[in-house]
Order: structure tokens, then C-alpha cells, then sequence
């Protein structure tokens, strides 16, 4: 006999909700945020004591509703699930306090743990206060569970800061302890960002090193925009922990997101190694749910794998284009989309022109509009060990084009290439050359065998992927939906190399793989690819391991240490870097030059002191 169906109490729903909105006390910092946003709110403070358990204060705060069910569908607001305010009431002592413009006085609504509501008259500036007391002070079996105060306090600064860096125009200010009685410890500034001062927000995350450290991106099309700045090769962490994805002004953390820019960056950063990056992207609200994770902190696009390849092809083309070089990153770009924002709200002076920090790393964009791997899938293989050496050995000019020319990059004032010109060799290793900066420091193997790895992949991009077929084909057991997957994407897999046929409602047989991948273990390639093509909508298994093999046969064929260059070919060496995309780095993510500034050596030698 089965039991009847029994009504919870508005109590207890509410405290189920509270589960899955209140995590710790930085989600109810988050959720008090946005709605402040959403009203429109220009200043808003934060105030929390014990890092937001015993008390948190935010202060000009009010909240936008979704008002038909349609709305769901092109939400622009930050905060407007109706349950939030409902679910912290539920596991904590609430207090909210406003008042109108033209009011004469203010009303202040408590809400105790068990649902009793009193409202009565209260002095109060215009504007609203949420005040949130005792934190899961009635459910003691989930307070138990939270981190130190130390680690708390933390997670309630990060949720501070990425909503204040998607939103320069509101001035931020996070406050700890207690200005009320006596007896406890005055209030102490934990951040104060003040608005129009993107610099100091970028700073305030990810260090001030990460403005000399980064370049700029604003690329558009097919409906959607990406802004923001990502980090040079060179300036990255040991963790993904200075990363920030926004969707419409909303930060999100998204797999499909990070799976594209990481690899957008897998040629370039060093092994173990993670790229850091503030991105913006805005595209129709339509075509976005932001209502698939209480927190809202997930979203899922209609389209992911346009998104997907959105994402990647744009920052693939920025890292690309960069090039040693005299210049800063073009600026043109960077003030078009400091212009309109199309999107739920304005965020006037988000993409200003940032001041130059000194001893900026210097780097030039190119734009030519050759597409990359990523924008025309694979092409032919190009393993010829012989064909490998003969391209290396072949001599370079100044008048000719290299195999993977890029655009010219402008000399200097003076007529000086980007990278000067070759004044001596050291210890068989390092090129040293003059330019109109100072001193130029090159690795000659790190830089050859970028130029030479390079040049293998333009290779590929010359036609069609050469496929090896299995004399015994491989077969797979899958799901359904695995096999399904297969059928709507074989052309799609021919195309990059691997052929695999269904054949029966679970089952798939694998009959040819790329020819420079033969030798794999084939029953755990195909996996990858299909892994790949049931999360993001394609695979970069096959490229990866592809541009792996290529990055061996470039490391093996490049200049080795202790060979002796003359003048002549250390300057080809310095043209060729100059012409190649990615010539910051080798393969392995290692830099290729250093610039020694012509005042930093004067320091060393105390000139002008």
C-alpha cells in the first residue's frame, strides 16, 4: 500500500530551495549583488563579519522580478529566481530595510528562521539594506560543514570581485567586522574598486603584472562578441584559477567556454600550464538559458558548438597574430568596443584604453586573415623526414617569402626590424642581436624549431588528411546515443581523418585512422573523438596528437646548441621569428627571445646616476 502524498509546509520547501541556492555565505553575497545591479544601484557596499556567517550587510539594494513565463526565455537580469530572498530567509535571521525617494520614512521587514514576518517604520537614507544574521543558524547540521573563516572570507572576495569586474560603472566596496557596538573590531576596507577604473579591477584580480602581461581581444560575427583580455604565453599559472568567463554580464564558470580556450592556447603554453584570461561574451539572450543551476552560475547555449567555435577560432587568431614585434597590440580594435554595448545593460567603460604599465612587454598584431587550423579542420600529412630536413636546410632571404609568412610586421623609426639585426653567438646557444629597444636575447633552438613546427603545419593545411585503412577493423561496444552521434558526424570525422561505420544499434567498427596516428592504440583514439563529440560538438583529439608528432620530427630537425652561425644566417634566423605565428614560444611553451631595454642595462652599469 503505497503512502499519501503529503503538502510540505512554505518552511521546509523553502529550506530545500536554501540548499541549492546557499551554498556559503559568498552565494548570498552574489545573489544580494546582482539584484542591486539590476535596480540600477551606482554605489553598493558590503558589509560581513565572521567572513559573512554572523552578519551580512549589503547596502542600496532593491530587486527586478521576471514578470510572465515568457520572459524565461531572453532573460537580461542578473538575479531573478523569485525563491532566493525566500530561501536565505529560511536558514537565517533576515532583515531588509528601504525606503523611497519621495518617501517620508522607511519600512523595515524581518523575517525570523520559522517564517513570522513584522514590518514597522525605520529611519533610512533612500535606498534599501539586506541585512542576513546567524547563517544556517537553525540547520546547524550544514553549518558544520563550512570552511574556516579564512577560507570563507575568501570565497566571499572572489564573488565580489567577478561581479564588480563585469560592471566598471558601479563603484564596489567590501567591508569586515563591525561598526555597531563597541566591543567589536571596526570595520576594516577589504576592497574598495571605485567605478570607471577597469585597470584596478584587472589588478585587484589578477595582479598588476597582468596588465603588462596581456593583450587585448574584440572580435564579432555570426551574432556574438568577444571582448576582453587574455594573458601572453608566457604569463600563466600553475592552476586554472585566474580565469574569468562572462555571458551577457553574468560570470559563468562553462566547460564548453574553457574547453575552447584551452585549446586555443595548446600550442603555446608550457606543459602543465594554464592560460589566464577575463573574457566577455555577448550574443541574443535568446539564445542562452541562464536557468538550468539555481546559483545561475551554469548556463547552456542552443547552439554550443557554433559558441564553441566561436570562442576558439577568435582567440586562436589573436595568439596567432602575435608577433615580436614595436608596438603595442592595435588599439583601434580595443576603442570599438569601449563604443556601444548591445546586450541586457550598459557597461559604459569596460573596454576604455588601458595606460601602458612601464617595461611592457612589447608585441605587435598582425592581420592578415589566413585561416587556422581550427577554421579549416586538417589537411594533408606531412611526415618526410627527408622533405623536413631539406626545408630547414634550404637558405632564407630577406626578399623571398618563408613557407608561413604572416603580414610584415613595421620596422622601427629608425628602419630597424622588429627584432634588429645579429651582432654575435654565445656558447653555441643564444643569438644576441641589437634593435631600436636595447638588447635582443634569442634562443636559437627554441626559435628554430617554432619556425620548422610551423612550417610542418602549413603543410598540413595544404589538402586533405592522408587516412591509413586497418587491414582488421576495430570494433566498439557504445551506447545508443554514442552510435547515434556517429551517424549525424561520419562526414565530419572523414574529413579529419577517421572512418567509423555502425553496424548494429550499439556497435560501431572503426576502418581507418589518420596515417601518421597508425601506430595508437585505435580502440582508445576513436573514444576520445567521440568523448569529444558528445561534449562540445567536435574533437581536437586527432589535430592534438597529430601536432604532437609534428612538434617531435620539428624538435629533432631544428638547429641544435653548439652549431656555429655566421651573421648571415643569424639574421635569416631573426627574419624567419618575425614572419612566424607563434614565434614567442617553442612547441613546449618555452620563450624564444628576451628584450633587454637599452635603460635597463644602463641601471646594471649605474648610468645616469
Amino acid at each position: 500500500m503505497t503512502g499519501r502524498i503529503q503538502r510540505l509546509s512554505e518552511f521546509v520547501a523553502n529550506q530545500i530551495a536554501a540548499g541549492e541556492v546557499v551554498e556559503r555565505p559568498a552565494s548570498i553575497v552574489k545573489e544580494l549583488i546582482e539584484n542591486s545591479l539590476d535596480a540600477r544601484a551606482k554605489t553598493i557596499r558590503v558589509d560581513i563579519e565572521q567572513a559573512g556567517v554572523k552578519r551580512i550587510r549589503v547596502s542600496r539594494h532593491a530587486t527586478s522580478k521576471i514578470a510572465t513565463a515568457t520572459d524565461l526565455g531572453e532573460i537580461g537580469t542578473l538575479g531573478f529566481r523569485g525563491e532566493a530572498l525566500a530561501s536565505v530567509a529560511s536558514v537565517a535571521r533576515l532583515a531588509i530595510t528601504s525606503r523611497r525617494e519621495d518617501a517620508e520614512t522607511a519600512w523595515l521587514l524581518e523575517v525570523a528562521g520559522g517564517g513570522e514576518i513584522a514590518h514597522r517604520p525605520a529611519a533610512h537614507p533612500p535606498g534599501t539594506t539586506v541585512e542576513v544574521v546567524d547563517l544556517f543558524y537553525n540547520t546547524p547540521a550544514r553549518r558544520k560543514f563550512l570552511k574556516t573563516e579564512r577560507t570563507e572570507s575568501a570565497h566571499v572576495q572572489d564573488a565580489f570581485r567577478r561581479i564588480a569586474l563585469a560592471n566598471p560603472s558601479v563603484t564596489f566596496e567590501l567591508a569586515a567586522g563591525s561598526s555597531r557596538a563597541r566591543s567589536s573590531p571596526p570595520s576594516r576596507i577589504l576592497d574598495r574598486l571605485v567605478a570607471g577604473t577597469m585597470a584596478e579591477r584587472l589588478g585587484a584580480v589578477f595582479g598588476e603584472r597582468f596588465l603588462a602581461e596581456s593583450t587585448t581581444i574584440d572580435e564579432a560575427g555570426g551574432g556574438m562578441r568577444l571582448m576582453g583580455w587574455i594573458g601572453l604565453p608566457t604569463h600563466s599559472d600553475s592552476r586554472a584559477i585566474r580565469q574569468r568567463f562572462f555571458v551577457n554580464g553574468r560570470p559563468v564558470q562553462d566547460r564548453l567556454a574553457a574547453h575552447a580556450v584551452r585549446q586555443a592556447y595548446r600550442d603555446v603554453l608550457f606543459h602543465g600550464r594554464h592560460p589566464v584570461f577575463a573574457l566577455f561574451l555577448e550574443l541574443d539572450p535568446a539564445l542562452v538559458d541562464v536557468n538550468v543551476h539555481p546559483t545561475k552560475s551554469e548556463v547552456r547555449f542552443r547552439d554550443s558548438r557554433n559558441v564553441h567555435d566561436f570562442v576558439f577560432g577568435k582567440l586562436s587568431r589573436a595568439l596567432r597574430e602575435l608577433r615580436p614585434g614595436s608596438g603595442v597590440p592595435d588599439g583601434n580594435r580595443v576603442r570599438e568596443g569601449a563604443r556601444s554595448r548591445e546586450g541586457a545593460r550598459s557597461r559604459e567603460g569596460a573596454f576604455e584604453d588601458l595606460p601602458q604599465a612601464a617595461g611592457q612587454r612589447t608585441f605587435a598584431f598582425g592581420h592578415g586573415e589566413r585561416p587556422t587550423a581550427g577554421s579549416i579542420g586538417l589537411a594533408r600529412l606531412f611526415h618526410d623526414q627527408d622533405r623536413v630536413l631539406e626545408l630547414n636546410d634550404a637558405p632564407s632571404s630577406n626578399d623571398g617569402p618563408s613557407p608561413n609568412d604572416g603580414p610584415s610586421l613595421p620596422q622601427s623609426s629608425d628602419g630597424t626590424p622588429p627584432l634588429g639585426y645579429a651582432v654575435a653567438q654565445i656558447h653555441g646557444i643564444y643569438v644576441l642581436a641589437e634593435n631600436e629597444q636595447g638588447l635582443v636575447i634569442v634562443d636559437m633552438h627554441a626559435a628554430h624549431e617554432r619556425i620548422t613546427y610551423e612550417r610542418l603545419k602549413t603543410q598540413l593545411l595544404d589538402g586533405a588528411v592522408q587516412r591509413q585503412r586497418l587491414l582488421v577493423p576495430v570494433p566498439l561496444d557504445v551506447a545508443t546515443a554514442q552510435a547515434d552521434v556517429i551517424e549525424a558526424h561520419g562526414g565530419e570525422l572523414e574529413e579529419l581523418g577517421i572512418v567509423m561505420e555502425r553496424n548494429g544499434p550499439g556497435s560501431l567498427v572503426v576502418r581507418e585512422v589518420p596515417a601518421l596516428l597508425f601506430d595508437t592504440d585505435i580502440e582508445q583514439l576513436a573514444r576520445d573523438v567521440l568523448a569529444d563529440f558528445i561534449e562540445f560538438g567536435s574533437s581536437d583529439v586527432l589535430r592534438e596528437r597529430q601536432e604532437r608528432l609534428l612538434a617531435g620530427t620539428a624538435c629533432h630537425a631544428s638547429v641544435r646548441a653548439n652549431r656555429r652561425l655566421n651573421v648571415a644566417e643569424m639574421n635569416a634566423l631573426l627574419r624567419d621569428m618575425e614572419r612566424t605565428e607563434n614565434a614567442g614560444q617553442c612547441n613546449h611553451g618555452r620563450p624564444t627571445f628576451v628584450i633587454q631595454p637599452l635603460d635597463a642595462l644602463d641601471r646594471l652599469f649605474l648610468r645616469g646616476q
